[in-house]
């Protein structure tokens, strides 16, 4: 069969073998449909997400840093501050009131640096302890035949080595520039209650007896003490109260372990509570004064109630209106408002002139038992 020659048929057969072009473009467009809608969708849950984002930021939100220092203790993470951190260091290096009498003198035998450890300083530096009367003798005593005997004798004891090793706090609380800027820090402050309380308050206490004795003298500060002359009579005041003062400075926190003096002196809430303090040392409590009604203050107060059983102590004369004031804030009975029964002198007590007296072994055994039992009780 021969092909066609006719042009219209050649025509027709072509048209029959392509598709139309309306055709292809309505096979595309749902796709393209299709596309446009998953973009449109996909933007519409972009912006849902970051609306959602930006409304879960509170822009007024503060944020709180927490600059304590994790320190791994007994197995256990503990944050703490650089204060306390340094504070460990030291009392880990400090000898503690715990110490017998032998461990005490063993400790400061090698208190030198040795070879083997020299970096146990490099941390927390020992700052010197303050001293009693570094401001100077500059106040007027009693010349007699050419000579200022009190100045010599008290510059003598304090000097003296068995005044060194008891180390008296009651006398840091009289009068030391040292120790008043020692107060401003925790650290320093328990340096020096760790020096303080790590004496034998029995000996001690007999030493200062003692000592008071010897500087009423005439020979001594006896013409500058009857005369009011205000260090002899500060130092006087200061030896009779020792173990008073000893065993309410060497008190802890039970919850924290740390001094209650330090706690006191280091509380801005409460800038009244060291006046507790100078209580033994004849110095009333101020009217204005408002205490921290905790344990470390009721413990304080039983002890100083437990010294008024010698009645030449000065506390005797001091602790009835500060009892009174504590009660009236605290609350009744937060304290005995009473004097302690009055403890018998013993024969071989001796009277010092003033009205002061040598502490009875009665008071010294009070306490010394308060001191055992609060060991516990921290």
């Amino acid at each position: 069969m021969m092909a066609s020659n006719n042009p219209s048929l050649l025509r027709a057969g072509c048209a029959h073998s392509r598709p139309s072009r309306p055709q292809t473009r309505r096979a595309r467009l749902p796709r393209i449909q299709w596309t446009a809608l998953l973009l449109v969708l996909v933007c519409l849950i972009s912006t849902a997400a970051a609306l959602r984002a930006e409304e879960a930021v509170d822009p007024n939100e503060t944020l709180v840093i927490d600059p304590r220092i994790p320190v791994l203790e007994d197995g256990k993470w503990l944050f703490l501050s650089q204060e306390e951190i340094d504070l460990r260091r030291v009392r880990k290096r400090a000898p503690t009131g715990s110490e017998d009498k032998d461990e005490a003198t063993t400790t400061f035998s090698i208190a030198v640096p040795t070879k083997t450890k020299p970096s146990t300083t490099t941390t927390v530096p020992p700052s010197p302890l303050p001293s009693p009367f570094d401001g100077g003798l500059s106040v007027n005593f009693t010349v007699e035949d050419g000579q200022r005997k009190c100045p010599t004798f008290i510059n003598s004891f304090l000097g003296d080595a068995t005044f060194k090793q008891c180390y008296p706090f009651s006398l840091l609380l009289q009068g030391s520039r040292s120790f008043f800027s020692a107060q401003r820090s925790l650290v320093s402050m328990t340096q020096v209650l760790d020096a303080s309380c790590a004496a034998n308050s029995t000996f001690c206490s007999e030493y200062f007896s003692n000592l008071a004795t010897n500087m009423t003298a005439d020979e001594n500060c006896g013409a500058d003490y009857r005369d009011g002359n205000s260090i002899v009579v500060k130092a006087y005041q200061a030896m009779l109260a020792y173990a008073p003062v000893y065993t309410a400075s060497c008190l802890k926190d039970p919850e924290t372990s740390m001094y209650c003096f330090a706690n006191a002196v280091t509380n801005l809430s409460s800038p009244t509570s060291p006046y507790f303090y100078y209580l033994p040392l004849n110095r009333s409590l101020p009217g204005s004064s408002i205490p921290a009604c905790n344990d470390c203050l009721q413990r304080t107060m039983n002890v100083f109630h437990s010294a008024t059983a010698d009645r030449k102590q000065q506390i005797a004369n001091t602790y009835v209106s500060a009892a009174e004031q504590v009660n009236t804030i605290c609350g009744p009975n937060f304290v005995n408002e009473s004097l302690a029964a009055e403890a018998s002198s013993s024969a071989g007590s001796r009277s010092i002139p003033g009205g002061g007296g040598k502490p009875s072994l009665w008071l010294l055994g009070t306490v010394l038992l308060l001191t055992w039992s609060s060991q516990f009780l921290v």
